[in-house]
């Protein structure tokens, strides 16, 4: 891997090309965007370019392109995933914390963290290279604390060091933190582009299309699902079974309905901490609860759309009686009422609401009611 093999993100690859060529790699950056567009993937290869001791110069396309050389000493270390100059800065280190040690994984990113694996060697000067790089994940999980803390070293950073804030929420972050940083977005994925890297792996063209229309241009998302249909997880069956069920539902089948998606969505984070060792069951929990719930927009959003837009380009194109059902109870307006409700959902997952009354709050929404009456 390279950075002139991240995909469709050549917006972000030429603004710090363009700086490497006239020595200006700023400080500290935030690379802003959805999950699964290449932001880790372009911070570590970037990391990788700036500890290099013979950075490889080249053209691509028109562009002046200068990458790692994948040989050096720093190369082979930063491969090898042991390169003492570079720091990966995640939540899950708390429990590698002097006080963490037993905890259960946080939701936020703890200031133990922060201090302990980002203030604290931020200190010391680099060992092997000319610089420090450290790559925060998830910064918009970064609390007050943490953040505050984080700007001691971002209002005199050493010459040294290099700090890559990865963050899928920026208004999340201070003003002041943003304000220390420069911030590049990276934009979603083509879908023609996730088809055919679904089509790839493997997936056949029916559901690579669903799974790519689905993650809204997130490349890693849809890796993922694809992971987990290929893996016999069902996560296609799931889908049409949960659309069906809302299609049909009324409001006696609320609660049954609600108990059944929290179980689907216990099996489905099941299979994937098979396939994601390095994730915590936690956030795989609230991984599966929110594409479940994602699942159930993109019905919500056919309903709205099914009167303009062609039928081969629904989410759930295969599905379209099932969609048609639904839009003769739902007005297009109730449709993004409930798209609404859906998000404030997905709000509700990530601040560790309980999870079944998350499922019966969304259900007993979309069931048969007075607000839900058959179009005359």
């Amino acid at each position: 891997m390279s950075l002139k093999d991240i995909l469709c993100q050549d917006k972000p690859i030429s603004l710090l090309q363009r700086a490497y060529a006239h020595d200006k790699s700023s400080h500290a950056y935030i690379f802003a965007g959805l999950e699964g567009v290449g932001k880790f993937k372009t911070a570590i290869e970037w990391a990788k370019l700036l500890l290099c001791e013979d950075p490889v110069a080249g053209k691509k396309e028109s562009l002046h392109f200068t990458d790692s050389c994948g040989a050096c000493g720093s190369c082979r270390l930063f491969d090898a995933g042991s390169h003492p100059d570079f720091n990966h800065v995640y939540k899950e280190l708390r429990e590698f914390t002097k006080d963490g040690k037993g905890k259960a994984p946080p939701v936020e990113l703890p200031i133990d963290v922060i201090r302990e694996f980002l203030i604290e060697k931020v200190a010391t000067r680099p060992t092997v290279s000319e610089r420090k790089v450290f790559v925060v994940s998830e910064a918009e999980k970064l609390n007050v604390s943490s953040q505050n803390c984080v700007l001691k070293v971002l209002e005199e950073p050493p010459e040294y060091c290099c700090i890559i804030l990865l963050c899928t929420r920026l208004e999340r972050l201070l003003p002041t933190t943003k304000s220390r940083c420069q911030t590049i977005r990276f934009g979603p994925i083509d879908l023609e582009r996730i088809t055919e890297r679904l089509r790839e792996m493997g997936t056949d063209l029916k559901k690579a299309r669903y799974f790519a229309r689905l993650s809204g241009g997130s490349l890693g998302l849809a890796c993922q699902w694809a992971e987990l249909e290929l893996a016999d997880a069902g996560l296609y069956a799931l889908k049409r079974n949960l659309v069906g069920s809302i299609a049909n539902s009324e409001l006696p089948d609320a609660l049954e309905l609600a108990q059944q998606s929290l179980d689907d969505s216990k099996r489905l984070a099941a299979a994937w901490s098979n396939l994601d060792k390095s994730t915590s069951r936690a956030d795989l929990n609230r991984r599966a609860q929110k594409t479940l719930i994602q699942m159930v927009i993109s019905v919500l959003h056919d309903v709205m759309t099914l009167d303009v837009m062609p039928a081969e380009i629904l989410f759930n194109f295969d599905q379209q009686e099932q969609v048609k059902k639904l839009a003769n109870r739902l007005e297009a307006e109730q449709a993004a009422e409930k798209i609404a409700d859906c998000y404030e959902m997905l709000r509700w997952i990530e601040s560790g609401v309980n999870e079944k009354l998350i499922f019966e709050q969304l259900l007993l929404s979309l069931s048969v009611s007075d607000t839900m009456t058959p179009k005359q």
